[in-house]
C-alpha cells in the first residue's frame, strides 16, 4: 500500500475525453514506493501542481488534499501531460532515495542461468555486469557516484533505473518486474 504519491496530472475540470454529465475533479499520481500509477479523487476546492507529494495512506484527514485514490492506471490511460512529467517525477523519487536504489546495485541477483537482475537495466551489459559483481565483493557500493568512481563504464546510474522503470510502466507484457509492484 503507497501512503505517498506524485501528482503527474491535475484536471479541475475532469478528463477530457470522459463522456460524462458531470466530470469530477481528478488527478493522475505516482505512488512513491511501488511506482503504481494511480487516478486520484482530490476533495472539493482544492488545487494541485505536477510534482507535488500529497498523502493517500489509510489515515487521511481534514489537511490532506486526496478524498480517495478512485484506482490504478496504466501508462496509455495516461494524459500526454501526466507522461511528459513521469521520467522528472521518478528521476526525483530515485534521487531522494538513492539509498534503495544503490541497495539494488548491491543485492541483485542471478534470475536464472542465464539472465541476471542487472542485465534488464537499459543499457547495462554482461561485462558491466561481471564488473560490478566483482566489485561489490570489495565492500557495498554507497552511493551513485561511489558506483561510477569504482564502475568507469557506468554513466548515470540514476537514469539507467529510470529508463527500466518506465519501461516496466509501459510495457505491461514485461516478464520482469524489478521496481513496479502489480
Amino acid at each position: 500500500m503507497e501512503d505517498f504519491a506524485y501528482i503527474l496530472d491535475y484536471l479541475p475540470q475532469g478528463h477530457p475525453e470522459r463522456k460524462t454529465f458531470k466530470r469530477d475533479a481528478m488527478a493522475f499520481g505516482l505512488g512513491e514506493m511501488e511506482f503504481k500509477l494511480l487516478e486520484l479523487t482530490p476533495k472539493p476546492n482544492i488545487q494541485m501542481t505536477p510534482g507535488e507529494r500529497v498523502y493517500i495512506g489509510k489515515d487521511m484527514d481534514q489537511r490532506t488534499k486526496v478524498l480517495h485514490v478512485k484506482r490504478r492506471v496504466n501508462f496509455s490511460e495516461l494524459t500526454s501531460a501526466a507522461q511528459t512529467e513521469l521520467p522528472f517525477i521518478v528521476e526525483g523519487i530515485i534521487q531522494r532515495d538513492e539509498e534503495r536504489f544503490i541497495r539494488f546495485f548491491n543485492d541483485a541477483q542471478a534470475i536464472s542461468t542465464r539472465l541476471h537482475m542487472l542485465e534488464l537495466i537499459p543499457g547495462l551489459g554482461k561485462k558491466t555486469m561481471w564488473h560490478i559483481i566483482e566489485e561489490r565483493k570489495k565492500g557495498p557500493f554507497k552511493s551513485f557516484s561511489d558506483l561510477t568512481a569504482r564502475i568507469s563504464s557506468l554513466h548515470q546510474p540514476e537514469k539507467l533505473i529510470m529508463k527500466r522503470i518506465l519501461q516496466e510502466m509501459e510495457d505491461t507484457s514485461e516478464k520482469y518486474h524489478i521496481f513496479i509492484r502489480f
